[in-house]
């Protein structure tokens, strides 16, 4: 979530959100001195489970909110909220909460606010961007569509304050798996009043509260003492710090002012680990990196489009850029996924696609031009305050370079400026984009990419064979059936080319004097855990 798109892949309660003037600087004061320094950047929007997409708001929702499962640090699901969850057939499921569990203003979880979040977030006037990951449930369909008649969908229903029942309209081998993600937590009677000033001041249940949010500079996070769950916060709190580039974060986290990074700069890759000995982080994780082309893009659509986007992939020297730029820590891209995912195969049918091949991007670049001459620029754009900006320029200069035509990069300031424009679809150009894994799930990095109308389809790509290969993913009843034909749906978007796959991640962080702070599989930091001497 995550960003990398988070989503993400990516709120709370009893939380008092003190004014800017008024916020006291990170480390400022001796009671900041215990809590445990973070990078971060802010999030997009208000912080609501259905509507936070991307990393920044992400990994602070997930502090904030607990759903029926939470995930440990390895990507398994662990009971939380849940108590029984009955299912035969994968489609219908009988869930059973634990009795007890409260949010922090003090009112009880019932099973009424996982279905109310849930239908408020698949209802189509609430405009919440996680809205298509309930598109598996009956009823969906009727609350997503233009202008829904109805608010509820028909497959969910309360049976009593602590059961509900779940109906899909196809069986769905990962539902469970994705229970414990973000959309799917429950949101208390009080979010539904006024949702926006709720996702300034977020009522929770989960291991930490929010204790103050000074935009655009710090989060701070404190630990829920009433929480109930085996998660919860071996720390004395957490100050989500917001950084416009990775080398400022990296500077604090060498003198001290950090206590945990997440990205290592380009700058420091090739030093990073002797500058921080054994408290340099190195880890394989379930993050990707791509270029994403729109659709509405001139020359980038129908067979003249599919033959440009093959030809900008070719043109783009992966393996270069990964050891040049990022010193191996990065893996030239195979597919949609990541390598340390569950069925990953790295030699797909369309995978050749690729592969750097100058000589064929520029036959099938000429070929387009037959149905339809070039003009203009190729601009690949990205934010340059998350270490993008040599891979954005290496990327261009390669196409220029190969395809003889005037590609370029172009800054945005700021990753949430970014992703406003892509989500407002006033975007104009190529722009960078990235999944980071909510779960352990290949089907998780593409349907709510990739599927027609999915929350996180930026670049409105639409495929009914496609979608069509992706359910029968799903219904499959054993995960090899399922990974099987998940390749076979990605072997489409191999031909198809939505997006250009770049690479997925080597993780690479580092950790402050006296702190322990693992990462977990999708690169994220497992913070419940850290801990601070």
């Amino acid at each position: 979530m995550t960003a990398v798109r988070l989503k993400r892949i990516a709120a709370m309660a009893g939380a008092l959100v003190i004014s800017a003037g008024v916020l006291a600087a990170c480390g400022g004061s001796s009671s900041d001195s215990s809590m445990i320094t973070v990078n971060g950047s802010e999030p997009e929007t208000g912080l609501i489970t259905t509507t936070t997409n991307e990393n920044g708001g992400g990994r602070i929702v997930d502090r904030l909110f607990t759903g029926l499962y939470y995930y440990d640090a390895d990507g398994n699901p662990k009971p939380a909220m849940v108590d029984k969850l009955d299912t035969t057939d994968n489609q219908n499921y009988t869930i059973t909460i634990k009795k007890g569990w409260k949010f922090t203003d003090g009112t009880e979880v019932k099973a009424r606010n996982f279905v109310d979040a849930w239908n408020f977030g698949a209802y189509t006037p609430n405009a919440q961007k996680q809205q298509s990951f309930f598109a598996p449930i009956q009823g969906y369909d009727d609350v997503s569509s233009e202008n829904p008649t109805v608010k509820t969908m028909s497959g969910l229903k309360v049976v009593d304050d602590y059961t509900f029942t779940v109906a899909l309209k196809n069986p769905a081998i990962d539902f469970k798996l994705g229970l414990g993600f973000t959309p799917f937590k429950p949101l208390p009677d009080v979010a539904f009043k006024d949702i926006k000033a709720f996702g300034e001041n977020p009522v929770g249940n989960g291991p930490y509260k929010l204790q103050s949010w000074q935009h655009n500079v710090q989060a701070t996070l404190v630990p829920n003492d009433t929480y109930p769950g085996e998660n919860k916060a071996k720390n004395k709190g957490l100050i989500f710090k917001f950084y416009l580039d990775f080398d400022s974060a990296y500077s604090d986290l060498q003198s001290g002012n950090l206590d945990f990074l997440d990205t290592i700069p380009v700058s420091a890759l090739r030093t990073y680990k002797q500058d921080l000995g054994d408290r340099a982080i190195t880890k394989a994780t379930a993050q990707n990196q791509t270029v994403d082309i729109p659709y509405t893009m001139p020359h980038f659509s129908g067979a003249e489009g599919v033959l440009r986007r093959q030809a900008i992939s070719m043109a783009i020297d992966r393996k270069q850029i990964t050891q040049n730029i990022f010193a191996g820590s990065r893996n030239p891209a195979r597919d949609f996924t990541a390598k340390t995912l569950p069925g990953f195969n790295d030699n797909l049918p369309n995978s050749s696609n690729l592969d750097y091949n100058p000589t064929k991007a520029v036959q099938l670049w000429n070929q387009a031009n037959a149905i339809s001459p070039w003009s203009g620029n190729f601009v690949l754009a990205s934010n340059y305050d998350g270490g993008h900006k040599e891979w954005i320029e290496a990327a261009a200069n390669s196409i220029k370079n190969v395809l003889k035509i005037d590609a370029q990069p172009e800054a945005i300031a700021t990753f949430s400026q970014l992703r406003q424009q892509v989500n407002a679809r006033t975007i104009k150009t190529a722009f960078r984009a990235g999944w980071q894994g909510d779960y352990p799930s290949m089907l998780e990095f593409l349907e709510p990419i990739f599927v027609t109308g999915a929350g996180s389809n930026d670049t409105d790509y639409s495929n009914p064979a496609f979608d069509a290969k992706l359910r029968e993913a799903e219904a499959q009843k054993t995960n090899e059936a399922s990974y099987q034909l998940t390749g076979e749906a990605q072997s489409i978007l191999l031909n198809d080319l939505p997006a250009i796959p770049m690479w997925d991640y080597v993780a690479n962080g580092g950790e402050g004097v006296g702190v322990s702070a693992p990462m977990t599989w999708s690169g994220l930091g497992d913070f419940e855990n850290f801990t601070k001497s």
